[in-house]
Protein backbone atom coordinates (compact mmCIF):
# COMPACT_ATOMS: atom_id res chain seq x y z
CA UNK A 1 0.00 0.00 0.00
CA UNK A 2 1.39 3.44 -0.43
CA UNK A 3 2.59 5.14 2.32
CA UNK A 4 0.32 8.40 1.09
CA UNK A 5 -2.29 6.55 1.97
CA UNK A 6 -1.37 4.53 4.67
CA UNK A 7 -1.88 6.50 8.24
CA UNK A 8 -0.87 2.90 10.69
CA UNK A 9 1.43 -0.03 9.97
CA UNK A 10 1.37 -2.71 11.64
CA UNK A 11 4.90 -4.64 11.65
CA UNK A 12 5.33 -8.22 12.78
CA UNK A 13 3.38 -7.07 16.20
CA UNK A 14 3.71 -9.73 18.38
CA UNK A 15 2.63 -9.88 22.42
CA UNK A 16 2.01 -13.07 25.25
CA UNK A 17 0.40 -13.14 28.32
CA UNK A 18 0.67 -15.94 30.89
CA UNK A 19 0.11 -18.88 28.95
CA UNK A 20 -0.94 -17.42 26.32
CA UNK A 21 0.51 -16.14 22.71
CA UNK A 22 -2.30 -13.20 21.74
CA UNK A 23 -0.39 -12.23 18.42
CA UNK A 24 1.97 -13.73 16.70
CA UNK A 25 4.02 -11.53 13.75
CA UNK A 26 0.62 -9.68 12.84
CA UNK A 27 1.50 -7.36 9.89
CA UNK A 28 -1.00 -5.39 8.04
CA UNK A 29 -1.38 -1.73 6.81
CA UNK A 30 -4.91 0.76 7.50
CA UNK A 31 -5.59 3.02 4.73
CA UNK A 32 -6.14 6.26 5.71
CA UNK A 33 -9.53 7.82 6.20
CA UNK A 34 -10.90 4.02 6.18
CA UNK A 35 -13.61 1.78 8.14
CA UNK A 36 -11.27 -0.91 8.33
CA UNK A 37 -12.64 -4.26 9.97
CA UNK A 38 -10.81 -6.53 12.27
CA UNK A 39 -12.68 -9.82 12.78
CA UNK A 40 -12.32 -13.41 14.08
CA UNK A 41 -13.52 -15.29 17.23
CA UNK A 42 -13.01 -14.57 20.64
CA UNK A 43 -9.43 -14.54 21.49
CA UNK A 44 -7.95 -14.34 18.15
CA UNK A 45 -6.25 -10.97 19.04
CA UNK A 46 -8.24 -8.04 17.79
CA UNK A 47 -9.01 -6.49 20.71
CA UNK A 48 -5.17 -6.85 21.69
CA UNK A 49 -4.06 -5.22 18.45
CA UNK A 50 -6.34 -2.46 19.24
CA UNK A 51 -5.01 -2.10 22.73
CA UNK A 52 -1.62 -1.80 21.73
CA UNK A 53 -2.50 0.96 19.17
CA UNK A 54 -4.30 2.89 21.93
CA UNK A 55 -1.09 2.86 24.18
CA UNK A 56 -3.12 0.03 26.36
CA UNK A 57 -0.85 -2.78 26.20
CA UNK A 58 3.02 -2.53 24.60
CA UNK A 59 3.81 -5.33 21.86
CA UNK A 60 6.67 -7.66 23.11
CA UNK A 61 8.33 -7.50 19.34
CA UNK A 62 7.63 -5.45 16.22
CA UNK A 63 6.50 -1.62 15.56
CA UNK A 64 4.03 0.78 14.80
CA UNK A 65 4.23 2.96 12.03
CA UNK A 66 1.75 6.35 12.30
CA UNK A 67 1.59 8.64 10.02
CA UNK A 68 5.09 7.57 8.35
CA UNK A 69 6.79 7.85 11.96
CA UNK A 70 7.81 5.06 14.13
CA UNK A 71 5.84 5.63 17.50
CA UNK A 72 5.61 3.93 20.87
CA UNK A 73 3.19 4.79 23.54
CA UNK A 74 4.15 3.97 27.09
CA UNK A 75 0.27 4.90 27.80
CA UNK A 76 -3.29 5.99 26.77
CA UNK A 77 -2.47 9.09 27.25
CA UNK A 78 0.34 9.17 24.73
CA UNK A 79 -1.91 7.62 22.19
CA UNK A 80 -4.52 10.23 23.08
CA UNK A 81 -2.54 13.28 22.33
CA UNK A 82 -1.03 11.65 18.90
CA UNK A 83 -4.81 11.83 17.59
CA UNK A 84 -5.62 7.73 18.40
CA UNK A 85 -8.99 7.43 20.58
CA UNK A 86 -10.84 4.12 21.59
CA UNK A 87 -14.40 3.22 22.25
CA UNK A 88 -13.80 -0.24 24.36
CA UNK A 89 -16.20 -3.37 24.62
CA UNK A 90 -16.35 -3.18 28.46
CA UNK A 91 -17.33 0.30 29.79
CA UNK A 92 -15.03 1.90 31.59
CA UNK A 93 -16.46 4.56 33.93
CA UNK A 94 -15.73 6.79 37.56
CA UNK A 95 -19.67 5.29 38.04
CA UNK A 96 -19.95 7.55 41.09
CA UNK A 97 -19.20 10.46 39.22
CA UNK A 98 -21.60 12.74 36.55
CA UNK A 99 -21.56 11.84 33.20
CA UNK A 100 -20.20 15.18 31.94
CA UNK A 101 -17.11 14.59 34.96
CA UNK A 102 -16.35 11.61 33.36
CA UNK A 103 -15.96 13.37 29.81
CA UNK A 104 -14.00 15.70 30.96
CA UNK A 105 -11.57 13.62 32.80
CA UNK A 106 -7.76 14.58 32.27
CA UNK A 107 -8.86 17.98 31.54
CA UNK A 108 -10.61 19.32 33.50
CA UNK A 109 -11.85 23.31 33.03
CA UNK A 110 -11.27 25.79 35.37
CA UNK A 111 -8.61 28.27 37.25
CA UNK A 112 -5.90 26.68 39.81
CA UNK A 113 -7.61 24.14 41.83
CA UNK A 114 -11.21 25.49 41.31
CA UNK A 115 -13.40 23.59 38.29
CA UNK A 116 -15.52 25.92 36.49
CA UNK A 117 -18.43 23.11 36.53
CA UNK A 118 -20.66 25.85 33.91
CA UNK A 119 -17.72 25.33 31.49
CA UNK A 120 -17.42 21.25 32.28
CA UNK A 121 -21.29 20.86 31.24
CA UNK A 122 -20.98 23.12 28.01
CA UNK A 123 -18.22 20.99 27.20
CA UNK A 124 -20.23 17.89 27.70
CA UNK A 125 -23.07 18.70 26.26
CA UNK A 126 -21.30 19.75 23.61
CA UNK A 127 -19.62 16.30 23.69
CA UNK A 128 -22.56 14.72 23.14
CA UNK A 129 -24.59 16.99 21.05
CA UNK A 130 -21.85 15.76 18.26
CA UNK A 131 -23.14 12.17 18.18
CA UNK A 132 -26.93 13.24 18.92
CA UNK A 133 -27.06 11.21 22.55
CA UNK A 134 -30.17 13.05 24.21
CA UNK A 135 -28.54 12.35 27.81
CA UNK A 136 -28.06 14.87 30.86
CA UNK A 137 -24.77 15.46 31.27
CA UNK A 138 -25.67 15.60 35.54
CA UNK A 139 -26.93 12.08 35.71
CA UNK A 140 -24.63 9.78 37.62
CA UNK A 141 -22.90 7.19 35.60
CA UNK A 142 -23.91 4.57 37.65
CA UNK A 143 -27.61 5.44 36.87
CA UNK A 144 -27.14 5.28 33.29
CA UNK A 145 -27.88 1.83 31.69
CA UNK A 146 -25.37 0.12 30.14
CA UNK A 147 -26.60 1.22 26.34
CA UNK A 148 -26.31 4.89 27.67
CA UNK A 149 -23.05 4.71 28.87
CA UNK A 150 -21.85 3.20 25.68
CA UNK A 151 -23.05 6.16 24.25
CA UNK A 152 -21.09 8.39 26.84
CA UNK A 153 -17.87 6.13 25.83
CA UNK A 154 -18.50 6.87 22.15
CA UNK A 155 -19.13 10.66 22.83
CA UNK A 156 -15.75 10.87 24.54
CA UNK A 157 -14.14 9.25 21.61
CA UNK A 158 -15.36 11.28 18.99
CA UNK A 159 -14.91 15.01 21.21
CA UNK A 160 -11.37 14.19 21.55
CA UNK A 161 -10.70 15.16 17.93
CA UNK A 162 -9.21 12.21 17.05
CA UNK A 163 -7.47 10.80 13.52
CA UNK A 164 -8.01 7.27 14.54
CA UNK A 165 -10.62 5.93 16.31
CA UNK A 166 -10.97 2.05 17.46
CA UNK A 167 -14.36 0.73 17.66
CA UNK A 168 -14.36 -2.50 19.82
CA UNK A 169 -17.65 -3.68 19.96
CA UNK A 170 -19.24 -0.91 19.88
CA UNK A 171 -22.68 -2.10 19.16
CA UNK A 172 -22.89 -4.40 21.88
CA UNK A 173 -24.94 -2.78 24.28
CA UNK A 174 -27.06 -0.40 21.84
CA UNK A 175 -30.75 -0.32 20.74
CA UNK A 176 -31.19 -0.73 17.18
CA UNK A 177 -31.87 3.24 16.90
CA UNK A 178 -28.85 4.38 18.85
CA UNK A 179 -26.73 1.59 16.68
CA UNK A 180 -28.25 2.91 13.62
CA UNK A 181 -27.02 6.41 15.18
CA UNK A 182 -23.71 5.51 15.51
CA UNK A 183 -23.29 3.82 11.61
CA UNK A 184 -24.56 7.48 10.80
CA UNK A 185 -21.74 9.03 12.37
CA UNK A 186 -19.19 6.19 11.73
CA UNK A 187 -19.91 7.09 8.07
CA UNK A 188 -19.84 10.71 8.89
CA UNK A 189 -16.01 10.30 10.62
CA UNK A 190 -15.16 8.28 7.32
CA UNK A 191 -16.47 11.44 4.81
CA UNK A 192 -14.40 13.54 7.07
CA UNK A 193 -11.45 11.98 6.51
CA UNK A 194 -10.89 9.71 10.34
CA UNK A 195 -9.91 6.54 10.41
CA UNK A 196 -11.83 4.09 11.81
CA UNK A 197 -10.81 0.47 12.99
CA UNK A 198 -13.79 -1.71 13.78
CA UNK A 199 -13.91 -4.57 15.78
CA UNK A 200 -17.12 -6.47 15.95
CA UNK A 201 -19.15 -9.83 16.05
CA UNK A 202 -22.09 -8.50 13.45
CA UNK A 203 -21.50 -9.23 10.08
CA UNK A 204 -23.89 -6.91 8.98
CA UNK A 205 -22.70 -4.02 10.49
CA UNK A 206 -19.06 -4.71 8.84
CA UNK A 207 -20.48 -5.43 5.25
CA UNK A 208 -22.56 -2.14 6.13
CA UNK A 209 -19.54 0.40 7.16
CA UNK A 210 -16.53 -1.53 6.36
CA UNK A 211 -14.41 -1.17 2.96
CA UNK A 212 -11.61 -3.24 4.01
CA UNK A 213 -11.48 -6.99 6.67
CA UNK A 214 -8.72 -8.51 8.07
CA UNK A 215 -9.16 -11.30 9.69
CA UNK A 216 -7.17 -13.03 12.60
CA UNK A 217 -7.05 -16.48 14.29
CA UNK A 218 -4.74 -17.78 17.00
CA UNK A 219 -2.94 -14.41 17.38
CA UNK A 220 -1.86 -14.96 13.51
CA UNK A 221 -2.86 -12.97 10.51
CA UNK A 222 -5.21 -14.97 8.05
CA UNK A 223 -5.43 -12.60 4.75
CA UNK A 224 -6.58 -8.74 4.65
CA UNK A 225 -9.37 -8.07 1.36
CA UNK A 226 -11.59 -5.70 0.35
CA UNK A 227 -15.55 -6.09 1.51
CA UNK A 228 -16.57 -6.14 -2.24
CA UNK A 229 -14.28 -9.88 -2.67
CA UNK A 230 -16.34 -11.32 0.64
CA UNK A 231 -19.47 -12.66 1.59
CA UNK A 232 -20.85 -14.00 4.36
CA UNK A 233 -20.22 -17.23 4.11
CA UNK A 234 -16.55 -16.60 3.13
CA UNK A 235 -15.91 -14.37 6.23
CA UNK A 236 -16.80 -16.98 8.68
CA UNK A 237 -15.05 -19.38 7.14
CA UNK A 238 -11.88 -17.34 7.21
CA UNK A 239 -12.49 -16.10 10.84
CA UNK A 240 -13.31 -19.94 12.14
CA UNK A 241 -10.95 -22.34 9.46
CA UNK A 242 -14.27 -24.23 8.43
CA UNK A 243 -17.76 -24.25 7.36
CA UNK A 244 -20.26 -23.33 9.84
CA UNK A 245 -23.91 -21.77 10.01
CA UNK A 246 -23.55 -17.81 10.85
CA UNK A 247 -26.69 -18.68 13.33
CA UNK A 248 -28.18 -21.59 15.51
CA UNK A 249 -31.42 -21.49 14.34
CA UNK A 250 -33.63 -23.73 16.23
CA UNK A 251 -36.47 -25.69 14.94
CA UNK A 252 -38.94 -25.24 17.62
CA UNK A 253 -39.38 -27.54 20.82
CA UNK A 254 -41.49 -30.45 21.73
CA UNK A 255 -44.84 -30.29 23.16
CA UNK A 256 -43.90 -28.31 26.42
CA UNK A 257 -44.42 -30.07 29.84
CA UNK A 258 -46.13 -27.92 33.44
CA UNK A 259 -45.93 -24.64 33.73
CA UNK A 260 -42.34 -23.89 35.68
CA UNK A 261 -42.59 -20.26 36.28
CA UNK A 262 -45.12 -17.54 36.47
CA UNK A 263 -45.23 -14.01 37.14
CA UNK A 264 -48.45 -12.48 38.15
CA UNK A 265 -49.05 -8.49 38.32
CA UNK A 266 -45.54 -7.88 38.88
CA UNK A 267 -44.68 -4.07 39.34
CA UNK A 268 -41.76 -1.83 40.15
CA UNK A 269 -42.03 2.01 40.85
CA UNK A 270 -40.88 3.65 37.92
CA UNK A 271 -39.37 0.52 36.23
CA UNK A 272 -42.58 -1.43 35.19
CA UNK A 273 -46.05 -2.13 35.39
CA UNK A 274 -48.37 -5.00 35.94
CA UNK A 275 -46.31 -7.55 34.12
CA UNK A 276 -47.87 -10.82 33.94
CA UNK A 277 -46.55 -14.25 32.28
CA UNK A 278 -45.89 -17.82 32.36
CA UNK A 279 -43.46 -19.92 31.10
CA UNK A 280 -43.37 -23.79 30.78
CA UNK A 281 -40.72 -26.83 31.07
CA UNK A 282 -38.89 -26.78 27.64
CA UNK A 283 -39.79 -23.78 26.30
CA UNK A 284 -38.06 -20.81 25.34
CA UNK A 285 -39.67 -17.49 25.92
CA UNK A 286 -38.49 -14.27 24.29
CA UNK A 287 -38.85 -11.28 25.83
CA UNK A 288 -37.88 -8.34 23.02
CA UNK A 289 -38.01 -4.66 22.77
CA UNK A 290 -35.85 -0.96 23.13
CA UNK A 291 -33.24 -0.40 25.57
CA UNK A 292 -35.29 1.38 28.59
CA UNK A 293 -38.24 -1.04 28.14
CA UNK A 294 -38.15 -2.74 31.43
CA UNK A 295 -36.77 -6.33 29.90
CA UNK A 296 -33.79 -6.12 32.12
CA UNK A 297 -35.42 -4.55 35.57
CA UNK A 298 -38.31 -7.51 35.18
CA UNK A 299 -35.32 -10.30 34.99
CA UNK A 300 -33.49 -8.44 37.86
CA UNK A 301 -36.54 -8.26 39.98
CA UNK A 302 -37.39 -12.12 39.11
CA UNK A 303 -34.13 -12.79 40.86
CA UNK A 304 -34.53 -11.06 43.89
CA UNK A 305 -32.50 -7.72 42.67
CA UNK A 306 -35.13 -5.27 43.22
CA UNK A 307 -36.25 -4.85 46.80
CA UNK A 308 -38.97 -2.53 45.58
CA UNK A 309 -40.84 -4.93 43.38
CA UNK A 310 -44.19 -6.05 44.26
CA UNK A 311 -46.24 -9.34 42.62
CA UNK A 312 -46.19 -13.09 42.57
CA UNK A 313 -43.41 -15.23 41.45
CA UNK A 314 -44.59 -19.00 41.34
CA UNK A 315 -42.13 -21.77 40.33
CA UNK A 316 -43.43 -25.52 39.44
CA UNK A 317 -46.56 -24.07 40.87
CA UNK A 318 -45.68 -22.80 44.65
CA UNK A 319 -45.89 -19.53 45.32
CA UNK A 320 -42.10 -18.16 46.18
CA UNK A 321 -40.82 -15.19 47.97
CA UNK A 322 -37.98 -14.04 46.65
CA UNK A 323 -36.16 -11.01 48.48
CA UNK A 324 -32.60 -11.83 47.53
CA UNK A 325 -30.26 -13.54 45.30
CA UNK A 326 -30.07 -16.66 47.44
CA UNK A 327 -33.68 -17.14 47.74
CA UNK A 328 -34.25 -17.32 43.90
CA UNK A 329 -31.30 -19.85 43.91
CA UNK A 330 -32.59 -21.88 46.28
CA UNK A 331 -36.13 -22.40 44.23
CA UNK A 332 -34.43 -23.40 40.77
CA UNK A 333 -33.67 -20.03 39.38
CA UNK A 334 -30.54 -18.72 37.29
CA UNK A 335 -29.86 -15.05 35.92
CA UNK A 336 -26.81 -14.99 33.12
CA UNK A 337 -26.68 -10.67 33.74
CA UNK A 338 -26.53 -8.50 30.40
CA UNK A 339 -23.15 -7.11 31.98
CA UNK A 340 -20.56 -9.97 32.87
CA UNK A 341 -17.92 -7.81 34.19
CA UNK A 342 -20.09 -6.07 36.61
CA UNK A 343 -22.62 -8.19 38.23
CA UNK A 344 -21.62 -11.95 36.48
CA UNK A 345 -17.92 -12.38 37.58
CA UNK A 346 -16.01 -12.20 40.29
CA UNK A 347 -12.88 -11.00 38.30
CA UNK A 348 -10.35 -11.71 41.24
CA UNK A 349 -11.62 -15.30 41.18
CA UNK A 350 -10.01 -18.41 38.55
CA UNK A 351 -12.14 -19.95 35.62
CA UNK A 352 -12.79 -22.93 38.41
CA UNK A 353 -14.01 -20.62 41.60
CA UNK A 354 -16.63 -19.14 39.23
CA UNK A 355 -18.22 -21.75 37.91
CA UNK A 356 -18.56 -23.52 41.07
CA UNK A 357 -20.17 -20.62 42.97
CA UNK A 358 -23.66 -21.76 42.36
CA UNK A 359 -22.88 -25.03 43.45
CA UNK A 360 -20.94 -25.20 46.88
CA UNK A 361 -23.52 -26.96 48.48
CA UNK A 362 -23.23 -29.90 46.73
CA UNK A 363 -19.56 -29.48 46.26
CA UNK A 364 -18.50 -28.54 50.11
CA UNK A 365 -21.67 -30.43 51.84
CA UNK A 366 -19.71 -30.34 55.62
CA UNK A 367 -18.05 -26.52 54.96
CA UNK A 368 -15.51 -27.23 53.06
CA UNK A 369 -15.04 -27.79 49.03
CA UNK A 370 -13.80 -30.69 47.74
CA UNK A 371 -11.37 -29.76 45.45
CA UNK A 372 -12.03 -33.03 43.41
CA UNK A 373 -15.40 -33.10 43.45
CA UNK A 374 -14.78 -29.19 42.06
CA UNK A 375 -12.27 -30.15 39.90
CA UNK A 376 -14.02 -32.98 38.19
CA UNK A 377 -17.48 -30.46 37.97
CA UNK A 378 -15.97 -27.38 36.73
CA UNK A 379 -13.72 -29.85 33.94
CA UNK A 380 -16.65 -31.41 32.21
CA UNK A 381 -18.35 -27.52 31.84
CA UNK A 382 -15.28 -26.07 30.74
CA UNK A 383 -14.60 -28.37 27.79
CA UNK A 384 -18.12 -28.90 26.91
CA UNK A 385 -18.77 -24.40 26.37
CA UNK A 386 -14.89 -24.72 24.64
CA UNK A 387 -13.58 -22.16 26.57
CA UNK A 388 -10.28 -21.14 25.78
CA UNK A 389 -8.15 -20.54 28.28
CA UNK A 390 -5.21 -22.89 29.25
CA UNK A 391 -6.44 -24.31 32.05
CA UNK A 392 -9.20 -24.05 34.79
CA UNK A 393 -7.30 -21.83 37.26
CA UNK A 394 -6.56 -18.70 35.05
CA UNK A 395 -7.95 -15.73 36.16
CA UNK A 396 -11.38 -14.66 34.49
CA UNK A 397 -9.90 -11.33 34.27
CA UNK A 398 -7.65 -12.65 31.91
CA UNK A 399 -9.99 -13.92 29.54
CA UNK A 400 -11.51 -12.47 26.31
CA UNK A 401 -15.48 -11.52 26.66
CA UNK A 402 -16.89 -14.42 25.19
CA UNK A 403 -14.88 -16.61 27.05
CA UNK A 404 -16.49 -15.09 29.92
CA UNK A 405 -20.01 -15.23 28.84
CA UNK A 406 -18.78 -18.89 28.65
CA UNK A 407 -18.39 -19.03 32.05
CA UNK A 408 -21.01 -17.49 33.41
CA UNK A 409 -23.64 -19.88 31.72
CA UNK A 410 -21.11 -22.76 33.12
CA UNK A 411 -21.77 -21.73 36.19
CA UNK A 412 -25.82 -22.31 35.69
CA UNK A 413 -25.35 -25.29 33.54
CA UNK A 414 -23.08 -26.56 36.68
CA UNK A 415 -26.63 -25.84 39.06
CA UNK A 416 -29.03 -27.63 36.94
CA UNK A 417 -31.56 -24.91 37.70
CA UNK A 418 -35.57 -25.44 36.42
CA UNK A 419 -35.84 -21.94 35.31
CA UNK A 420 -32.99 -19.84 33.78
CA UNK A 421 -32.87 -16.31 32.91
CA UNK A 422 -30.21 -15.31 30.44
CA UNK A 423 -29.75 -10.98 28.96
CA UNK A 424 -27.86 -10.52 26.62
CA UNK A 425 -26.53 -13.88 26.26
CA UNK A 426 -24.18 -13.50 23.35
CA UNK A 427 -22.93 -9.68 23.57
CA UNK A 428 -19.70 -9.18 22.67
CA UNK A 429 -19.22 -13.21 21.43
CA UNK A 430 -18.37 -14.52 17.86
CA UNK A 431 -20.22 -15.91 15.74
CA UNK A 432 -18.65 -19.64 16.30
CA UNK A 433 -18.82 -19.33 19.85
CA UNK A 434 -22.74 -17.63 19.06
CA UNK A 435 -23.78 -20.99 17.70
CA UNK A 436 -22.33 -22.94 20.04
CA UNK A 437 -24.33 -21.15 23.33
CA UNK A 438 -27.50 -21.03 21.04
CA UNK A 439 -27.14 -25.03 21.00
CA UNK A 440 -26.34 -25.07 24.60
CA UNK A 441 -29.58 -22.54 25.23
CA UNK A 442 -31.77 -25.17 23.15
CA UNK A 443 -30.54 -28.28 24.72
CA UNK A 444 -31.34 -26.61 28.23
CA UNK A 445 -34.78 -26.17 27.46
CA UNK A 446 -35.26 -29.97 25.66
CA UNK A 447 -33.78 -31.19 28.97
CA UNK A 448 -37.05 -29.90 30.90
CA UNK A 449 -35.78 -26.21 31.61
CA UNK A 450 -38.16 -23.41 31.42
CA UNK A 451 -35.60 -20.38 29.42
CA UNK A 452 -36.48 -16.83 29.67
CA UNK A 453 -34.39 -15.06 26.53
CA UNK A 454 -33.98 -11.14 26.37
CA UNK A 455 -32.04 -9.79 23.75
CA UNK A 456 -31.38 -7.11 21.57
CA UNK A 457 -30.60 -8.98 18.60
CA UNK A 458 -34.17 -9.78 16.88
CA UNK A 459 -32.56 -12.25 14.47
CA UNK A 460 -31.52 -13.91 17.70
CA UNK A 461 -34.95 -14.33 19.52
CA UNK A 462 -36.80 -14.81 16.83
CA UNK A 463 -34.63 -18.22 15.67
CA UNK A 464 -34.84 -19.39 19.30
CA UNK A 465 -37.93 -18.47 21.35
CA UNK A 466 -41.13 -20.47 21.13
CA UNK A 467 -43.21 -17.41 22.10
CA UNK A 468 -42.10 -13.71 22.18
CA UNK A 469 -43.08 -11.27 24.74
CA UNK A 470 -42.51 -7.70 23.94
CA UNK A 471 -42.18 -4.89 26.40
CA UNK A 472 -42.19 -1.17 25.82
CA UNK A 473 -42.36 1.56 28.61
CA UNK A 474 -42.79 -1.03 31.26
CA UNK A 475 -45.85 -2.97 30.24
CA UNK A 476 -46.07 -5.70 28.11
CA UNK A 477 -47.17 -4.39 24.54
CA UNK A 478 -48.14 -7.98 23.17
CA UNK A 479 -47.04 -11.61 22.70
CA UNK A 480 -46.69 -13.47 19.55
CA UNK A 481 -46.53 -16.92 18.92
CA UNK A 482 -43.63 -18.78 17.23
CA UNK A 483 -45.17 -18.52 13.41
CA UNK A 484 -46.10 -14.79 14.02
CA UNK A 485 -42.96 -13.71 15.55
CA UNK A 486 -41.60 -11.50 12.18
CA UNK A 487 -39.25 -8.87 12.94
CA UNK A 488 -41.98 -6.38 11.31
CA UNK A 489 -44.65 -8.01 13.60
CA UNK A 490 -42.26 -7.22 16.80
CA UNK A 491 -40.87 -3.43 16.01
CA UNK A 492 -44.87 -2.69 15.40
CA UNK A 493 -45.64 -3.73 18.98
CA UNK A 494 -42.07 -2.22 20.24
CA UNK A 495 -43.45 1.09 18.92
CA UNK A 496 -46.64 1.00 20.20
CA UNK A 497 -48.56 -0.24 16.99
CA UNK A 498 -50.81 -3.39 17.14
CA UNK A 499 -49.22 -6.58 15.32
Amino acid sequence: MDQDTTIIRFEAISKRFPGVQALQTVSLDIRRGACHALMGENGAGKSTLGKILAGLYQPDEGRIIFDGKPVSFRNPRDAFLAGIGIVHQELAFCENLSVAENLCLGSLPGRLAFVSRSELRARAQHALAAIGAEINPDAIMAELSVGRQQMVQIAGAVAGGARVIIFDEPTSSLSQVEARRLFGLVKDLRSRGITSIYVSHRLEEIFELCDTVTVLRDGRLVDTRPIGELNEKKLVEMMIGRPVEAFFSRKGGGTPGDELLRVENFSSPGKFSSVSFSIRAGEIVGMAGLVGAGRTEVARAIFGLDPCARGAVYVGGLKQSIRAPGQAMLSGIGLVPEDRKRCGLVLGMTARENISLATLRKIAPLGWISFKRECEQVGDFFRRLKVRAPNVNTLAASLSGGNQQKLVIARWLAANCRVLIVDEPTRGVDVGAKAEIHALIDELARSGSAILLISSELPEVINLSDRVLVMRDGRLAGELGRAEASQANILKLMAGVAA
